[in-house]
């Protein structure tokens, strides 16, 4: 059973994960993007950390619903309403339980997964978050697999011509580079099974 110690725990992973990776994250999006998606996510995982840490949450959902938040209102661009929508989505999807089980994470999971896709129009293939996030849900239950998948499918994106966001605009120049969208997702799912593995 996982609680909101458990999901505090992977969003301050993930915030560690994103400030040591800022600048690859602001590099990939400077060939297809605006240059912003390092800078854009380090503010809003250090804003979702500093708010979890003066209101904790009591269940997982209250904490995911608090991160999401936090995110849209911290983040500009597409990434804090797309991570937003993720992580509330995620939250409303477990309730008010204390507890959760891992296929309840991942049913969530997958609920957030399913707004993302309907709010940006996107599909996996389209060069966007969901080709990692997408991978990484249905490894789940097994964390060490989904971070795993989540990795995967942020270097799949690499000889993808994108077809959503900003850098569909560079047509097959956008091709030969890294969703920057998905690689954050991946540092997400990372610290997910990171702090899994801990626990187990």
């Amino acid at each position: 059973m996982r609680d909101a110690g458990f999901v505090r725990r992977w969003l301050a992973t993930t915030a560690r994960a994103v400030e040591r990776d800022a600048d690859r994250l602001t590099e990939l999006d400077s060939a297809i993007g605006d240059a912003d998606h390092g800078s854009n996510m380090r503010r809003g995982m250090t804003a979702v950390a500093a708010a979890l840490e003066k209101e904790p949450g009591g269940t997982p959902g209250a904490v995911l619903l608090l991160a999401g938040r936090t995110l849209v209102s911290t983040v500009g661009g597409a990434s804090g309403p797309l991570y937003g929508t993720l992580l509330r989505r995620a939250g409303k999807a477990l309730g008010d339980a204390e507890q959760v089980t891992d296929d309840e994470l991942r049913t969530a999971l997958g609920a957030g997964a399913d707004a993302v896709a309907q709010l940006g129009g996107a599909a996996p293939g389209d060069k966007t978050m969901l080709d990692t996030v997408r991978p990484a849900i249905e490894a789940l239950p097994d964390y060490a697999a989904a971070g795993a998948a989540a990795a995967r499918g942020a270097e799949d994106t690499v000889p993808l011509r994108a077809r959503k966001g900003r850098a569909s605009y560079l047509g097959e120049r956008s091709m030969g580079h890294m969703d920057p969208g998905a690689a954050s997702a991946a540092l997400l799912f990372g610290a997910l099974a990171e702090v899994a593995a801990a626990d187990d």
